[in-house]
């Protein structure tokens, strides 16, 4: 079930409904088949694995707690490798069969092997990290084993956040979903322009800005500079207002039942720094594979060349966690590229801009979060291609065929559509999705300084009234409703 669909706008006030007229000890077991129903509206039969997991996960945590030594382990090793088997089946298997069998055609065979003629369950990454977290922290003693089974099936299965995250942690969710909690309105208000601040990055922004993306990059060969320039910059919002913006749905939906999920996004595009980006973007996945991966790997505590080690290894299994595809693993790699130079370059750029920049602080600031939206904007390019050829084609095109771009441009000024510019679209669709990326740039800005929400709770009743409707108008009047998938659900 979509967020951004009929169905939703229909279950989500019958689920929250009745979760705050059912008794207390109750509200558990509505919430888990509210969360069946919601999953299976995908895909009916995958409910089968995800309980199967659950079912393993629930059972290694109490035998991990009531173990020791090697034994303690071994059941942790079990867990584990029960849900990294089923990721590597269903979303890899077919990756691995691909690679073998391009092999055997270089050494001359005509042997292949088959495929699994399966789809992808939806989510499956999400789930199973957040069901490995738990395992994990019931291992190293700071998460007690869930003895209630249907208490830890809500743990993994809770519907805002079952298929695209926040990946949250053991400590954060489970004790929630055992607390008294009553409706508060001031609460469930903050909810809601929460929700609503999502659907219009997802609907308003995301969709819109997915229409050009899509004209480019479904048939890069037939553009150059310009357009390739602007269809990347436009994903990059693109993939930030959709992926943020069921964040904030699935954050706003938890928080108006009184569950509080963690943080996912922090205006990453405001980013000074690589590293800075990725304590900003998905901070729940990064904070997963840091404290996981990174630090058990010695983080940044052991010698240089260990470290750029662990960087690489972390950002290469983070590429190759979102997709079965090299275009992934490569986009893992620049990734880990830019931080081991940023690394290697730290001294020589700090002394450069000391010395270039002074007293000029504001003018640092914006070299430096520009040439950090560049660097992650051109990575976007591995991201988004739909093969390697495309994005080495999109990726040497970028500065080619701009004296062409720029005549074109200039002859058909007049023209209310040119795909050169506007990108299929016409002149009023693409300049309102520039205005809609900098409205939301210049909200993220002013909310370095206040919080919009508490600055709206404090206007007058009529105020607050007017903006609301303003909102709803906004989101029915230009959202684009083709019921356009998040992006992240295939991962």
């Amino acid at each position: 079930m979509l967020f951004n669909s009929i169905e939703f706008i229909l279950f989500f006030p019958i689920v929250t409904l009745l979760y705050f007229i059912l008794p207390y000890k109750t509200r558990w077991f509505w919430l888990l088949a509210a969360s069946c129903y919601f999953y299976m509206a995908f895909v009916p039969v995958y409910i089968l694995i995800l309980f199967g997991t659950i079912v393993i996960d629930y059972f290694a945590g109490i035998l991990i707690e009531n173990s020791d030594g090697k034994r303690k382990r071994y059941w942790l090793i079990i867990s584990l490798v029960s849900n990294i088997t089923i990721l590597v089946v269903f979303k890899y298997y077919n990756f691995f069969i691909d690679n073998i069998n391009y092999l055997f055609k270089l050494d001359g065979s005509s042997s292949a092997l088959s495929y699994l003629g399966i789809l992808l369950p939806i989510g499956l990454s999400f789930h199973t990290f957040q069901a490995m977290s738990y395992t994990i922290e019931v291992y190293r003693g700071r998460q007690k084993a869930e003895k209630h089974f249907g208490i830890y099936a809500l743990y993994v299965m809770f519907y805002p956040q079952l298929v695209a995250g926040p990946i949250e942690r053991p400590q954060n969710v489970i004790h929630q979903f055992k607390q008294n909690f009553d409706f508060d309105y001031n609460i469930a208000v903050s909810g809601f322009k929460l929700i609503a601040w999502g659907f219009i990055k997802k609907v308003v922004i995301a969709d819109r800005l997915a229409q050009m993306v899509n004209f480019v990059y479904d048939q890069p060969e037939n553009f150059n500079g310009i357009s390739l320039i602007v269809a990347t910059v436009f994903f990059s919002f693109q993939i930030f207002c959709d992926f943020s913006g069921y964040s904030d749905i699935a954050i706003g939906t938890a928080r108006v039942m009184g569950i509080n999920l963690m943080i996912n996004f922090n205006k990453p595009y405001q980013s000074q720094s690589i590293s800075e980006f990725w304590s900003r973007w998905h901070i729940s996945l990064s904070t997963w594979f840091k404290d996981y991966v990174y630090i058990p790997l010695g983080g940044n505590k052991v010698k240089i060349s260990r470290w750029y080690f662990n960087l690489a290894i972390v950002f290469l299994i983070s590429g190759f966690w979102h997709g079965a595809s090299w275009n992934f693993v490569i986009w893992g790699a620049i990734h880990a590229f830019y931080l081991i130079f940023a690394i290697i370059t730290n001294e020589l750029r700090k002394r450069v801009f000391d010395k270039i920049f002074v007293k000029a602080s504001a003018l640092k600031t914006g070299i430096t979060v520009f040439t950090t939206f560049a660097l992650v904007a051109f990575a976007w390019i591995f991201f988004r291609a739909k093969t390697f050829n495309d994005a080495m084609y999109i990726s040497t095109h970028l500065f080619s065929g701009w004296s062409k771009d720029i005549k074109l441009i200039i002859e058909n000024k007049n023209f209310s559509r040119m795909d050169v510019l506007y990108l299929g679209q016409m002149k009023f669709e693409f300049f309102f999705a520039i205005f809609c990326i900098i409205g939301m740039s210049f909200i993220h800005r002013l909310q370095n300084r206040v919080s919009i929400s508490q600055l709206i709770t404090k206007r007058p009743a009529w105020q607050r009234y007017l903006i609301y409707q303003t909102v709803i108008l906004l989101v029915l009047l230009y959202g684009v409703y083709e019921k356009e998938q998040f992006i992240y659900f295939q991962f």
